[in-house]
């Protein structure tokens, strides 16, 4: 069966989930400070993005100054509610299993909160210390830019349009799509919405899955053809 040559996952809302941890939190702080905005709206429209960088949108969206503490703030009451409540999303380590060649994780999360998360939920191993965080590269770029995968692909020493990346949101497909990369979407995790498979595809994922127990026909199939 053929293989690809690398397979980059993105952490949250892709092995973890955590981006509705996120979204609650993220929801009842910023609508404290005078920009109401649902779960829901943050999951639809900033997921995968840096809370800095939701910030930032809304602030010119919405015509309202953020006060910068609201970053430390954020940053501390979600570390201490995702040691609280994050898992590993089902089926994921079956999937990371059927992946028998070269794997890593791409994310924009910080290095400390990606070791806490894949420590808590048994998944650290599978990845054999191949974590980059988009905050560690060179120029410390977040998604939707696309330098952690660039980087990513250097430091595996594989070329980018060999590699696939499985992403749940549009600023992650986005990214890897500018990175020359192919790209999977992902549903399967809670914070999905009505539409999210339609707004990968139209991102650039290829195609979509919402269960880990599609991976390994989905990649082997892509692959496949790739190859014809």
């Amino acid at each position: 069966m053929p293989s690809p040559d690398l397979v980059i996952f993105d952490c949250d809302g892709v092995l973890v989930d955590s981006e509705i941890i996120a979204a609650r939190l993220e929801a009842d702080l910023l609508t404290e400070a005078g920009i109401p905005i649902t779960a829901a709206e943050i999951a639809e429209d900033y997921a995968g993005l840096t809370f800095k960088d939701i910030m930032l949108r809304l602030e010119e969206k919405a015509g309202v100054p953020l006060q910068a503490s609201l970053l430390d703030r954020e940053r501390a009451a979600l570390d201490k509610r995702l040691a609280a409540e994050v898992r590993a999303i089902d089926g994921v380590r079956e999937a990371l299993i059927s992946v028998t060649g070269p794997k890593c994780i791409c994310s924009n999360s910080t290095p400390d909160r990606l070791e806490m998360m894949l420590t808590k939920t048994g998944l650290k191993p599978f990845f054999n210390g191949k974590v980059f965080s988009a905050k560690a590269t060179e120029s410390g770029r977040p998604k939707p830019e696309p330098d952690v995968f660039l980087h990513a692909a250097r430091a595996m020493e594989t070329d980018p349009e060999k590699a696939f990346v499985i992403e749940d949101s549009v600023h992650g497909v986005t990214a890897a799509r500018r990175a020359g990369m192919r790209v999977i979407g992902f549903t399967g995790a809670s914070h999905t919405y009505p539409g999210h498979a339609d707004r990968l595809t139209e991102a650039g994922a290829e195609t979509v899955i919402r269960r880990w127990a599609e991976l390994k026909p989905v990649l082997a199939a892509l692959v496949e053809w790739s190859d014809a």
